[in-house]
């Protein structure tokens, strides 16, 4: 039996459920009791959906930069430079300072380090970003780790200490957050692995509007596999029916959130491989399947794909109408053309950020 100190029955009082606050309403009518409820709006509501407005501009999209250090050593590394501080910073300074990017790029998701960074000359990486009216944004999330009970699955974590990190993020300047989790067709997928990335994009998401940040929804479905078009779009309907369901058990704003969701095509093994056209349709008609319109932006992932592939497929899926904003959130399919053109020499250094501001323009 429910404690009537956790919930009051009385229609004229204000109940409270997982800390939010609600106004109980009852209409009779053919004596059945019909209940509504009004949710109190957050402190950042306002704010969350200029934020997510602003990314989702026309002709603009974000640039992925958030690579943990180890990660960010490897594309170091391509180019022959040692995986240091002082040269994270100056590959990510050469990025950011891009000349013009602004007008190609809405916002920048960053790794904490980039946002306590300042440039060599000791402008603040935050700063140089809203000097370029691009939005920063803060990957969040702590990695992927082994789903106990499952079939060799994986799990986000990150939610301990989220509340205080954001909050921390927010007065340093970050305005949008992103949590990556991941789905493995070959592995299944089981429910327990979709319910947990639904359940934990979802916990994430309210954390991040509770603190003022954007939040970037994330569930990648991975590429790995023989599988057909027809099974990844399967997959991804199930997906994204859980992620939307916790998101309102969550008591998410749909106008405050971003989505980043991966194309559907076949899998990486598959021998046939799909037109542009064809990702397109698919892609498409899932996402018209799932997502409500009242999302403002849908900023895809590269997810494996070259940059000429990733850019022909995006710029596929905007032939036509849709009632989002359809753009992209890309990481390597911008950056791989830059460290080619940098090779991490001073004489390179514009050619590299000519040709970021080339593959920014090419998506836009």
């Amino acid at each position: 039996m429910a404690s009537a100190s956790l919930m009051k029955l009385n229609a004229s009082s204000s109940q409270w459920i997982g800390q939010k606050s609600f106004n109980r309403c009852t209409n009779i009518n053919n004596n059945n009791n019909r209940v509504s409820f009004s949710i109190r709006a957050g402190s950042y509501t306002d704010e969350l959906v200029q934020t997510a407005k602003t990314i989702a501009t026309p002709g603009r999209g974000i640039l992925a930069i958030d690579e943990s250090s180890a990660t960010a050593g490897k594309r170091l590394a391509s180019i022959g430079l040692d995986n240091t501080e002082p040269n994270r910073q100056l590959y990510r300074q050469l990025l950011l300072t891009t000349p013009g990017l602004g007008e190609y790029i809405s916002g920048a998701i960053l790794f904490e380090e980039t946002l306590y960074q300042s440039t060599t000359d000791g402008k603040k990486m935050v700063d140089v970003l809203r000097d370029a009216k691009i939005m920063p944004g803060i990957k969040v999330d702590k990695g992927l780790v082994p789903l106990p009970g499952s079939n060799n699955e994986s799990w986000c974590q990150g939610l301990d200490g989220l509340a205080s990190r954001s909050a921390e993020y927010y007065k340093q300047g970050a305005r949008f957050a992103k949590w990556r989790t991941v789905v493995s067709i070959p592995c299944g997928p089981t429910a327990l692995a979709v319910k947990e990335a639904a359940w934990g994009l979802a916990r994430y998401a309210a954390i991040s509007q509770d603190n003022g940040l954007v939040p970037i929804v994330e569930p990648e479905i991975l590429l790995d596999g023989d599988h057909s078009i027809d099974r990844t779009l399967e997959v991804a309907e199930k997906v994204w029916s859980e992620v939307f369901f916790y998101l309102a058990e969550n008591n998410v704003v749909f106008e405050g959130i971003l989505l980043k969701p991966s194309m559907v095509t076949p899998g990486a093994e598959h021998k046939e491989k799909a037109s542009p056209d064809t990702i397109a349709e698919y892609t498409l008609k899932m996402l018209k399947r799932r997502v409500p319109p009242a999302v403002p932006g849908i900023m895809f992932l590269s997810g494996g794909q070259s940059e000429a592939e990733a850019t022909l497929n995006l710029n596929a899926m905007n032939q036509s109408p849709n009632p989002w904003h359809v753009s992209f959130s890309y990481a390597r399919a911008l950056q791989n053309s830059v460290l080619k053109a940098w090779q991490g020499l001073p004489e390179n250094f514009e050619a590299g950020q000519k040709a970021l501001l080339a593959r920014a323009k090419a998506n836009s």
